[in-house]
């Protein structure tokens, strides 16, 4: 599909480091992904008290976004922005925890804290919830960064007129192993939006 799509912004969170549009904002080495998760969110001044009650796939995803989002004004964003977000591990590291909670018999004690979090489009809604948004969203599996489709798909949605930009990407959380790269795609920008910039861009 021939398209005139470009990427406004883009934002990638991996190894301890926050990078936007190819600008290394952020770094913490040494520290785990808990500890780098909390001091980005407060050296980056995101002030949203719900933050600290989500799952890992969740702040990461969210804060990602975040760094794109909050330049949009409420115009341009509550029913004009789809979102369309990929992984390879679903939310097995919560679904690991939520596990760990309920085998044990004599001590049954599942936290629905934890299972609010076992569907991994989860943190597709915590992004909606913070900035209203009322358009089409979805969240596939693949083994690796499908390239191919997500710029298809992408283009698709804005072809079709469902809507105006979209926030996509791959958000992988697992154990410690992580890596977001997340990209606001509409009519003008700074990057062309085609196969080859995006997986650019990713790697």
């Amino acid at each position: 599909m021939k398209t005139k799509n470009y990427i406004k912004n883009y934002c990638l969170i991996e190894d301890n480091a926050v990078f936007f549009n190819n600008k290394m904002i952020f770094e913490s080495e040494g520290a785990t992904f808990t500890e780098f998760i909390k001091e980005a969110y407060k050296i980056l001044k995101i002030e949203y008290p719900k933050f600290f009650k989500m799952d890992n796939l969740s702040k990461l995803a969210f804060l990602t976004a975040e760094l794109i989002l909050r330049n949009e004004t409420k115009v341009d964003v509550e029913n004009n922005i789809a979102i369309v977000f990929a992984n390879k591990s679903s939310s097995l590291d919560t679904d690991l925890k939520h596990q760990k909670d309920i085998q044990n018999k004599d001590n049954y004690f599942p936290s629905p804290a934890v299972f609010v979090y076992t569907l991994p489009n989860i943190c597709i809604g915590e992004i909606s919830i913070k900035h209203q948004l009322k358009t089409e969203n979805a969240f596939f599996i693949f083994d690796c960064f499908n390239v191919d489709f997500m710029t298809e798909y992408t283009n698709l949605l804005i072809a079709s007129g469902k809507a105006e930009k979209v926030l996509c990407g791959w958000v992988e959380f697992y154990q410690e192993s992580y890596k977001s790269f997340v990209y606001l795609v509409e009519k003008e920008g700074i990057e062309k939006h085609n196969k080859i910039t995006v997986n650019t861009l990713y790697n």
